[in-house]
């Protein structure tokens, strides 16, 4: 057992999240105050003390991404300088995963540039859910606990007894995640062989798989604009399938994707909570059902609080 106090705070980027995750361990929110100056700037109160405690900082980097990159940044430089003895940063969501490599030349690496300015910043141990690519853990000089997203979803779909199931992987990268969420379902799995001519923009090339007569999970990291996933399951469809499904972790859903997702033939799209979900959005996408992640961050919080193996949770 620790013999550290154990404090968790949140800026602006998910506060109800922050409470569930505190209701879960049985704390109180820490007390914290993110304001802007009229100029724009970020403005910070920490009422309560930290030195000697083990602090956990809940942020996701949603949009709008820099700003709450720069909360995240100064609050935990404040909670650093007030002599926190060891500060994790716990980001659901990590903005700019998806820039995690040279595709053309001159491009940034944006992923490797903002785990420089986290460590620069203070932060002695990272949590993470379902980085765009698992290669992003090796960006950080300190400690990444990387929790996957499809336990969760796997105990859903179980809840619901869909039978004769294939997850569909959306393309060639997602093929690991397909393969453990069909392997918690004793599912076969599939995958959408596609290419991208430009950002947020897909082409159906061919599908990989039994999907004739099935019921098919397309399963993703990432539903953002929702063009591939809307694409991809017309033409599972097109090709047989019985009914499609999808889910994915973080549900960035920049516009038009609950347009799209309404206008879609998918029944139901599953996403978590690591990123807000706006009730009013059910208004205009009625499929939409959202999983919480609390419990299972919640879980590891404690561990690492204790010292204990955060692997173990998911044997």
């Amino acid at each position: 057992m620790s013999d550290m106090k154990l404090k968790l705070f949140s800026a602006n980027a998910n506060p109800d999240l922050a409470r569930e995750i505190a209701d879960y361990l049985g704390l109180s929110l820490g007390s914290a105050k993110v304001t802007r100056f009229a100029d724009g700037e970020i403005g910070l109160a920490i009422d309560e003390s930290v030195r000697g405690a083990d602090v956990f900082i809940l942020q996701p980097t949603c949009a709008p991404v820099n700003d709450h990159m720069m909360e995240l940044l100064i609050m935990i430089d404040a909670v650093r300088r007030a002599s926190a003895r060891r500060i994790t940063a716990v980001i659901p969501y990590y903005g700019y995963a998806r820039q995690e490599r040279k595709s053309r030349a001159r491009d940034p690496i944006s992923a490797k540039l903002v785990a420089n300015l986290i460590t620069a910043a203070g932060a002695g141990r990272i949590i993470a859910m379902d980085l765009h690519a698992s290669a992003i853990q090796g960006f950080f000089d300190i400690p990444v606990d990387h929790l996957p997203g499809v336990p969760i979803l796997a105990e859903y779909y179980k809840s619901k007894g869909l039978e004769n199931v294939v997850v569909v992987s959306p393309d060639l990268g997602g093929v690991t995640r397909a393969r453990n969420l069909a392997n918690r379902l004793g599912a076969e799995i599939a995958i959408i062989d596609k290419r991208r001519p430009q950002p947020n923009v897909a082409e159906i090339m061919n599908i990989i798989g039994d999907i004739v007569d099935k019921t098919v999970i397309m399963a993703d990291d990432i539903i953002d604009t929702a063009g591939t996933i809307t694409l991809g399951a017309k033409a599972l469809l097109d090709l047989g399938a019985k009914e499609v499904h999808a889910c994915c972790t973080h549900a960035v859903l920049s516009p038009p994707a609950l347009e799209r997702l309404e206008a879609s033939v998918i029944k139901e799209v599953v996403v978590t909570n690591t990123i807000p979900f706006n009730p009013q959005y059910n208004e205009v996408c009625s499929k939409i059902k959202v999983l919480s992640v609390a419990p299972l961050l919640g879980e590891a919080i404690i561990r690492i609080h204790e010292n204990l193996s955060v692997s173990r949770l998911f044997d």
